[in-house]
Protein backbone atom coordinates (compact mmCIF):
# COMPACT_ATOMS: atom_id res chain seq x y z
CA UNK A 1 0.00 0.00 0.00
CA UNK A 2 1.60 3.33 -0.47
CA UNK A 3 1.30 6.30 1.11
CA UNK A 4 -0.57 9.08 0.80
CA UNK A 5 0.73 12.53 -0.19
CA UNK A 6 -0.60 15.72 2.04
CA UNK A 7 -0.92 18.07 -0.46
CA UNK A 8 -0.94 21.80 1.19
CA UNK A 9 -3.91 23.39 1.99
CA UNK A 10 -5.15 26.75 1.81
CA UNK A 11 -3.75 27.09 5.52
CA UNK A 12 0.21 26.25 4.59
CA UNK A 13 2.67 28.82 3.86
CA UNK A 14 1.98 32.70 3.99
CA UNK A 15 0.12 34.86 2.62
CA UNK A 16 0.93 37.55 0.00
CA UNK A 17 -0.69 40.20 2.74
CA UNK A 18 1.45 38.88 5.22
CA UNK A 19 4.21 38.85 3.69
CA UNK A 20 3.77 42.76 2.47
CA UNK A 21 3.50 43.42 6.27
CA UNK A 22 6.52 41.84 7.44
CA UNK A 23 8.34 43.82 4.95
CA UNK A 24 6.87 46.84 5.99
CA UNK A 25 7.78 45.99 9.47
CA UNK A 26 11.47 45.56 8.65
CA UNK A 27 11.48 48.45 6.23
CA UNK A 28 10.24 50.81 9.27
CA UNK A 29 12.94 49.50 11.43
CA UNK A 30 15.71 49.78 8.69
CA UNK A 31 14.64 53.37 8.78
CA UNK A 32 14.98 53.76 12.67
CA UNK A 33 17.80 52.00 13.16
CA UNK A 34 19.77 52.78 10.10
CA UNK A 35 21.13 56.30 11.20
CA UNK A 36 21.68 55.89 14.36
CA UNK A 37 24.09 52.78 13.18
CA UNK A 38 25.45 55.51 10.88
CA UNK A 39 26.15 57.76 13.37
CA UNK A 40 28.19 55.42 15.77
CA UNK A 41 30.40 54.41 12.90
CA UNK A 42 31.19 58.10 11.69
CA UNK A 43 31.91 58.78 15.51
CA UNK A 44 33.80 55.86 16.02
CA UNK A 45 36.47 57.02 13.40
CA UNK A 46 36.93 60.03 14.34
CA UNK A 47 37.91 58.44 17.57
CA UNK A 48 40.05 56.19 16.25
CA UNK A 49 41.56 59.29 14.27
CA UNK A 50 42.24 60.64 17.86
CA UNK A 51 44.11 57.79 18.88
CA UNK A 52 46.24 57.76 16.23
CA UNK A 53 47.05 61.68 16.15
CA UNK A 54 47.91 61.21 19.86
CA UNK A 55 50.23 58.23 18.86
CA UNK A 56 51.88 59.83 16.43
CA UNK A 57 52.42 62.91 18.38
CA UNK A 58 53.89 60.76 21.53
CA UNK A 59 56.02 59.20 18.43
CA UNK A 60 57.14 63.06 16.96
CA UNK A 61 58.20 64.00 20.53
CA UNK A 62 60.31 61.01 21.23
CA UNK A 63 61.86 61.84 17.90
CA UNK A 64 62.67 65.65 18.99
CA UNK A 65 63.71 64.49 22.09
CA UNK A 66 66.49 62.74 20.22
CA UNK A 67 67.17 64.42 17.67
CA UNK A 68 66.73 67.79 18.74
CA UNK A 69 64.02 69.12 16.67
CA UNK A 70 61.34 67.74 15.01
CA UNK A 71 61.24 66.14 11.22
CA UNK A 72 60.52 69.06 9.08
CA UNK A 73 57.43 69.35 6.07
CA UNK A 74 60.05 67.77 3.85
CA UNK A 75 61.25 64.62 5.94
CA UNK A 76 57.73 64.44 7.12
CA UNK A 77 56.30 61.71 9.06
CA UNK A 78 58.44 58.58 7.55
CA UNK A 79 61.53 60.25 9.70
CA UNK A 80 59.51 58.54 12.66
CA UNK A 81 60.38 55.09 10.53
CA UNK A 82 63.33 55.47 8.57
CA UNK A 83 66.36 57.53 9.11
CA UNK A 84 65.57 60.84 6.77
CA UNK A 85 69.50 61.21 6.41
CA UNK A 86 72.87 60.99 8.51
CA UNK A 87 71.01 61.70 11.68
CA UNK A 88 73.69 60.23 14.04
CA UNK A 89 71.33 60.57 17.07
CA UNK A 90 68.17 59.08 15.31
CA UNK A 91 67.63 55.58 17.61
CA UNK A 92 64.15 54.66 15.78
CA UNK A 93 62.41 53.64 14.88
CA UNK A 94 59.66 55.61 16.96
CA UNK A 95 56.60 53.37 14.99
CA UNK A 96 56.84 49.46 15.31
CA UNK A 97 54.13 49.32 12.74
CA UNK A 98 54.86 51.94 10.08
CA UNK A 99 52.93 55.40 9.78
CA UNK A 100 49.46 54.27 9.92
CA UNK A 101 46.73 56.19 7.79
CA UNK A 102 43.73 57.74 8.66
CA UNK A 103 40.40 56.01 9.17
CA UNK A 104 38.87 57.22 5.71
CA UNK A 105 42.11 55.45 4.23
CA UNK A 106 44.15 58.87 3.74
CA UNK A 107 47.77 59.95 5.01
CA UNK A 108 47.53 62.17 7.97
CA UNK A 109 48.52 65.48 6.80
CA UNK A 110 51.93 67.00 8.41
CA UNK A 111 53.30 70.39 8.92
CA UNK A 112 56.69 71.72 10.47
CA UNK A 113 57.23 73.87 11.43
CA UNK A 114 53.29 74.81 11.87
CA UNK A 115 50.68 77.16 11.77
CA UNK A 116 49.47 76.13 15.40
CA UNK A 117 52.81 74.96 17.20
CA UNK A 118 56.16 73.36 16.31
CA UNK A 119 54.19 70.98 14.18
CA UNK A 120 50.36 70.56 12.54
CA UNK A 121 48.97 67.29 12.38
CA UNK A 122 45.79 66.58 10.99
CA UNK A 123 43.25 64.14 9.18
CA UNK A 124 40.97 65.94 6.90
CA UNK A 125 38.26 63.53 8.49
CA UNK A 126 35.21 61.88 6.22
CA UNK A 127 34.80 64.65 3.87
CA UNK A 128 38.49 64.68 2.72
CA UNK A 129 38.48 68.81 2.84
CA UNK A 130 40.73 71.06 4.87
CA UNK A 131 39.18 73.55 6.61
CA UNK A 132 35.95 72.08 7.53
CA UNK A 133 34.40 71.05 10.88
CA UNK A 134 34.93 67.55 10.43
CA UNK A 135 39.09 67.96 10.33
CA UNK A 136 40.86 66.42 12.77
CA UNK A 137 43.49 68.35 14.16
CA UNK A 138 46.40 67.83 16.74
CA UNK A 139 45.91 71.35 18.21
CA UNK A 140 42.36 71.16 18.80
Amino acid sequence: MRGRVKRPGPESGWSLIELIVVLVILGLLAAVVGPKVYDKLAKSKDQIAIIQINELEQALNLFAFEIGRFPDTGEGLEALVQNPGSLDTWKGPYLTKGVPRDPWDRPYTYRSPGLHGDFDLFSFGADGAEGTDDDITSWK
